[in-house]
């Protein structure tokens, strides 16, 4: 992997990979934070089409891409405080932070938490809420949850089950390694409150087709979020939405970036 330039902080150390200007007094910064099981280049394209805006930082988050892991089963209040110290260190232009799923959970509790440090959050396929399932989807969830726990009991036993637990656990879950307990963790959070106490300007985006993170949970994002605005966009999945929806997320960003202070 080509080098990379990286900051320290948390106690962790961040990787990550810029475009454009670099960050200084009166500058746009934006900040470009991955979901999940990513790193920098899932918003690589999207940034590059962006470059003549401003600064760009393409973050790796601690135990993705280049990034170690961090010292600590981190919850997303932890990265953000992290990132919060690095940004505390950088000449005060417009930051505006742009992310996907597990990158709006730590924008949310970075806005919530220095109010100060961000001018705005663009958050795409945001989670954080608890889903809202039917009877029949609870019930299989927690069938699925029960059956996950109970082939573990017996892969403890010297059991040879694990190619039938590899059918229960989630994608993430099951690839996830040394950052499992981080994943447990963030997916356990809810950010109601962390969410109604953002005050700078909101832009929510999602895939119409979404499964992961459902459009619902912006709508609720919406009610908690004083002045937060959704956009839905038709056709599009939790993935699809940054790749053959980019130009419809650029034509939202770029107008969120003419509205916000």
């Amino acid at each position: 992997m080509t080098s990379m330039p990286r900051f320290e902080a948390g106690g962790a150390t961040f990787h990550y990979a810029a475009l454009g200007v670099p960050p200084g007094e009166g500058t746009t910064h934006l900040v470009w934070a991955h979901g999940w099981g990513q790193d920098h280049r899932a918003f690589l394209a999207l940034a590059a089409q962006m470059e003549r805006a401003g600064a760009h930082t393409l973050l790796d988050f601690p135990g993705f891409g280049a990034s170690p892991r961090p010292p600590a089963d981190w919850g997303t209040e932890d990265y953000a405080d992290a990132v919060a110290g690095w940004l505390a260190t950088l000449p005060r232009g417009r930051r505006i932070w742009i992310g996907h799923s597990f990158g709006c959970r730590v924008g949310l509790q970075l806005a919530a938490r220095h109010p100060g440090l961000v001018d705005g959050l663009f958050l795409v396929a945001a989670a954080g809420l608890r889903r809202h399932r039917s009877p029949a989807q609870r019930l299989r969830m927690t069938a699925r949850v029960t059956a996950y726990k109970l082939l573990g009991r017996l892969a403890a036993l010297g059991l040879p089950v694990e190619g039938w637990r590899s059918r229960f656990g989630s994608a993430d879950y099951r690839a996830a390694g040394a950052m499992r307990p981080i994943l447990v963790k963030v997916v356990r959070e809810d950010l109601s409150a962390v969410a109604a106490r953002v005050t700078c300007p909101v832009q929510l985006v999602y895939g119409s087709d979404d499964d992961d993170t459902p459009p619902e949970l912006g709508h609720r994002f919406v009610d908690l979020i004083p002045g937060a605005r959704l956009a839905v966009l038709d056709g599009f999945d939790h993935h699809t939405i940054l790749g053959e929806g980019r130009h419809q997320l650029l034509f939202r960003l770029n107008q969120f970036l003419k509205a916000a202070p």
